[in-house]
């Protein structure tokens, strides 16, 4: 059994630049991933937009992936593809992973694990719509796969439903395919996606978005042929007698994304009920030492920029950890109002030597003008005005935390305060 220092399940944007950190941090690495090819699914993204925050210019989703397989390559790190982790098991402060790949199982033994495992899309039976089950009901995920990689159109006459990122992409994507998008539907009285993506992929194409209108029956045999859509009040409830047939051969599914964390869950790791990703300290290492959590698999982020940061901080503390000895730190809760709708991390490390602290938040509603708090020991240390904070567009703060004095008894909180106009 072959032993190695960190080793990173994923090997999409996360992925990647976690396993170039810890190895550029002086450890061996092995980076395994599922797909034939490194890069997640940036390598289906061919819009632009990404790495105007990490490059400083506007790339692809290819283009940026491709950034970072050339240093990738360049390091000559050890990686497989059309791998799969079938088993991990905990032995003597060590994590002994089986891994599935086409030459047969092969074992490693490691000191460190990132789980950089990605997201994965919500499917229509976990939005309980009711009906047969003809063909013509894509994930927005899988529509983008089979139009930008197989070069196969799902469509020519569709019905969105969500108004999250992919599926506003999407919109634009198969109208400029020749495709008809009869409307975008959303359950919510405010949309998922960010306002960029609304004006961008709707408003420049007329395509409609009607809000708190949900799909609730799908038609058709063979093929899809039509569905209904209804309106929902102010609890998601449909109102009687407001439902229409809108006659379309597909149905395309943009209804959030999940975390995919069952390698976390088989490791006995607990789970953020709002995040549905792993509950991790500000070095990113879960409550099982030496197992870390970054990008998409620990929350879900708006911008590959910020899944790609995440990585390179959780490679370098799992190299520090291997580093250390496998010594970890003691933390401290972070305790937060109702105003948010998640806050990663959810515990504060004591470290000495941690440069960069980082939170990332949502907010639970719109608030056009707010005050973000954090408090020690119910002394205000750091105040920030904020503007116009909404759900679907994720928050960062940088903290300097060296003069907060902070023991293993302080008591730390975060407020979001509205401020009325």
């Amino acid at each position: 059994m072959r032993h190695i220092d960190v080793l990173v399940i994923g090997g999409g944007p996360a992925g990647l630049a976690a396993a170039l950190s810890a190895h550029q941090n002086g450890v061996e690495v092995l980076l395994v991933e599922r797909e034939g090819r490194l890069g997640g699914i940036l390598k289906q993204c061919i819009h632009d937009g990404f790495g105007l925050i990490h490059f400083g210019e506007k790339l692809s989703g290819p283009e940026y992936a491709e950034r970072y397989e050339e240093k990738f390559m360049e390091e000559k790190i050890d990686f497989l593809t059309d791998a799969f982790v079938t088993d991990i098991q905990e032995t003597n402060h060590l994590y002994e992973v089986s891994i599935v790949t086409k030459q047969g199982i092969q074992q490693f033994s490691c000191t460190s694990l990132i789980l950089a495992t990605g997201c994965r899309e919500r499917t229509s039976k976990q939005v309980f719509i009711h009906g047969t089950r003809p063909a013509g009901i894509f994930s927005a995920g899988t529509a983008q796969h089979l139009t930008n990689l197989l070069g196969e159109m799902p469509t020519k006459k569709c019905v969105i439903l969500g108004s999250g990122d992919i599926g506003l992409i999407m919109a634009r994507r198969l109208t400029l395919e020749g495709a008809k998008v009869c409307g975008v539907y959303e359950v919510k009285s405010t949309p998922s996606g960010l306002d960029r993506n609304i004006a961008q992929c709707l408003d420049d194409y007329e395509i409609p978005l009607y809000l708190s209108h949900t799909v609730t029956r799908v038609f058709g045999d063979h093929r899809l042929t039509a569905v209904e859509v209804a309106k929902v009040d102010e609890k998601m409830q449909v109102i009687k007698g407001s439902e229409q047939i809108v006659e379309c051969d597909a149905l395309i599914l943009s209804v959030g994304l999940i975390p995919e964390n069952e390698i976390a869950e088989k490791l006995g790791i607990l789970l953020d009920i709002q995040t549905k990703g792993p509950v991790c300290n500000t070095e990113f290492m879960t409550i099982k030492a030496g197992v870390f959590s970054c990008g998409n698999a620990l929350h879900v982020n708006d911008l590959v920029d910020y899944v790609s940061e995440s990585g390179e901080l959780a490679g370098s503390f799992a190299a520090d950890y291997v580093k250390n000895g496998g010594k970890t730190t003691t933390g401290i809760k972070i305790e937060k109002d109702e105003h948010f709708a998640y806050l990663v991390p959810q515990i504060l490390s004591l470290s000495e030597n941690q440069e960069k602290t980082i939170l990332y938040f949502r907010s639970r509603m719109e608030m056009k003008e707010a005050k973000f708090q954090l408090l020690v020991d119910e002394k205000v240390v750091l105040e920030k005005s904020m503007r116009n904070l909404k759900p679907p567009e994720m928050e960062k703060l940088e903290l300097e935390i060296q003069g907060w004095k902070l023991t293993e008894k302080s008591k730390i909180r975060c407020k979001l305060i509205t401020i009325e106009e």
